[in-house]
């Protein structure tokens, strides 16, 4: 069994107040959930409007699967032009 870690660091630079921030990361964090069926949560900085750090777990019997995934989430989230990617991180346990 192996466990993926993702971290991703997300910069809102049109949000002006922490609700606007609420609504993208509960929007976000949503589509994540549904598409591709992982855990997420929002770990730090969240007094910051503009801030967004989230946490991605995914269990697999596979590594390459997980970071698979991973690679589709970092894509996905690309895509979305309100959000800026800061920093990117990747663990397997």
């Amino acid at each position: 069994m192996k466990i993926g870690l993702l971290q991703i660091a997300l910069h809102v630079p049109a949000s002006g107040s922490l609700k606007h921030k609420r609504r993208h990361l509960q929007s976000l964090k949503q589509e994540i959930r549904n598409k591709f069926n992982v855990s997420v949560a929002e770990v730090d900085h969240h007094d910051q409007w503009q801030r967004i750090d989230l946490a991605v777990v995914m269990v697999s019997t596979e590594a390459a699967y997980i970071d698979r995934v991973f690679s589709e989430i970092v894509k996905a989230i690309a895509r979305r032009t309100e959000l800026e990617i800061l920093d990117e991180s990747r663990e397997m346990l």
